[in-house]
């Protein structure tokens, strides 16, 4: 460490008191994730808007890098903070007010999501944001990555549920757009540079979220489809049938079912195997009885149509639970190390030549390789997962190659939901125009002109040093 950055760090410690700077072991343990989080010089735990603005100043001032963190859950590396400090949100932890009439709710960036839905949910209110992180995650990573998850299809992204945002700037300015309002077209909506900008442009405090009516039904079911054409098919059916309603539309892959379903798994199968497509259908509405008798006859319509083969309806929150538990068991991927996972995005209709095209390019260079497929069909997101036996640098290109190389053909998106951080940069050009890009450059300059925040994450900004 340089003795600047060892004069920046006493003003840090200084200015965050006990506890507020983490080094050596301590910052250690802290440096775990779901993707590489590289080693920082120290992890800041400011515990106030303040103390965070202070950081940025002083950051600022030293030109030195900083990297937020919130739940460490990303899966691209945008938490990389290799040589940076990281800025750890945690004790920024808090749900400030619940405006159980105006159906809002402000939150300090470090609150985790599934505290923020308790805290919904004990007003009788919803909020919808529902991913398999959801113990983990925190506010401020959903908003900085614009997070998508299961009820996407219904409720919209991340973006959809922000009415307003706290932000500190790379200079330390601090931004307070807590607004309240659902209709606000006073000028630049600001809080959208902040969202889906993966910490390169601000560090979110704290947000407002709009929530919505807490459901009074819930009808779960997981059915059995046996021919791709019916799949597009069975979610306007549902769509159309269940009245706006839907919530969920998981479509899952013969090879992901029976990864889920075999031991070490826990999961059961639902539905015996032999099918190539499995759907987990969810429908939230206001009426248990009737929305129950509506989903079944949808499903029955379905099944006369041809456009099911199978079906079995959840009669208890614990058969719901596991037909969830099928969709979320995304651990078992360790079964087939080295796996690389991928989140693209791209119309429902190019999706079975994509799926075609993946498979044969894929087994055709690694025969023996294990191809998981699944995803937010209703909202034209899919993953794949793909262990081929090599987890080199030059073979994950490969891969990446295949797949990017057809969702680009097919006018899609090498992100979906979790974000471009350093795995995807080399591609955001084969999603984004050069037009976008330089826009997207000029904010980032215009905002953060040292380029400390978070700096080659997402592109790289020509000229500029690199953290």
């Amino acid at each position: 460490m340089t003795h600047a950055a060892e004069g920046l760090l006493d003003r840090l410690k200084a200015a965050l008191g006990p506890g507020g700077v983490l080094e050596g072991a301590e910052a250690e343990e802290k440096s775990f994730g779901w993707s590489r989080l590289g080693k920082p010089l120290a992890v800041l735990r400011p515990s106030s808007t303040e103390q965070v603005s202070t950081i940025m100043r002083l950051c600022h001032a030293a030109r030195q890098p900083v990297v937020a963190w919130g739940g460490k859950t990303g899966l691209v590396e945008g938490g990389n903070a290799d040589g940076a400090l990281a800025l750890l949100m945690e004790r920024m932890n808090k749900v400030l007010d619940v405006d159980a009439v105006g159906a809002t709710m402000t939150v300090e960036s470090g609150c985790v999501l599934q505290s923020a839905c308790e805290a919904a949910d004990a007003h009788g209110l919803l909020l919808p944001l529902d991913l398999g992180s959801r113990g983990s995650c925190t506010v401020g990573g959903n908003i900085s990555t614009n997070a998508g998850g299961n009820r996407v299809i219904r409720y919209g992204m991340m973006r959809d549920m922000v009415l307003g945002v706290e932000a500190v700037l790379a200079d330390g300015t601090v931004i307070s757009s807590l607004n309240h309002l659902i209709k606000n077209n006073t000028g630049y909506d600001l809080k959208q540079l902040f969202i889906g900008s993966e910490g390169t442009l601000g560090i979110v405090t704290k947000a407002v979220l709009r929530l919505r009516p807490k459901p009074a039904s819930q009808n779960t079911a997981f059915v059995a489809v046996d021919d791709f054409a019916s799949l597009p098919k069975l979610l306007r059916r549902v769509e159309r049938g269940l009245g706006g309603t839907l919530s969920a539309f998981e479509v899952m892959w013969d090879s992901f079912y029976r990864l889920v379903t075999t031991e070490p798994a826990k999961g059961k199968p639902p539905i015996p195997y032999g099918h190539p497509h499995y759907v987990l259908i969810e429908a939230m509405g206001g009426d248990q009885e009737a929305d129950e008798a509506r989903f079944e006859q949808v499903l029955e319509g379905a099944f006369e149509a041809g456009e099911i083969a199978d079906a079995v309806i959840a009669k208890s929150q614990a058969e719901r639970d596991a037909m969830w538990g099928l969709r979320d068991d995304v651990m078992q991927f360790a079964r087939i190390a080295p796996v690389f996972n991928f989140d693209v995005s791209l119309p429902i209709v190019h999706m079975e030549s994509l799926v075609s095209e993946v498979r044969g390019k894929v087994f055709a260079r690694w025969p023996e390789a294990k191809l998981m497929i699944f995803g937010h069909m209703g909202d034209g997101n899919l993953h794949f997962c793909a262990g081929v036996g090599d987890a080199s640098p030059e073979v994950h290109h490969e891969v990446e190659d295949i797949i990017y190389g057809g969702v680009q053909a097919r006018g899609g998106a090498v992100s979906a939901e979790h974000g471009i951080g350093l795995e995807k940069k080399a591609y955001l050009s084969w999603s984004r125009s050069p037009a976008e890009l330089g826009l997207m450059a000029a904010m980032k300059r215009a905002l953060d002109p040292h380029n400390i925040l978070n700096p080659g994450k997402i592109f790289t900004l020509d000229g500029a040093a690199q953290a």
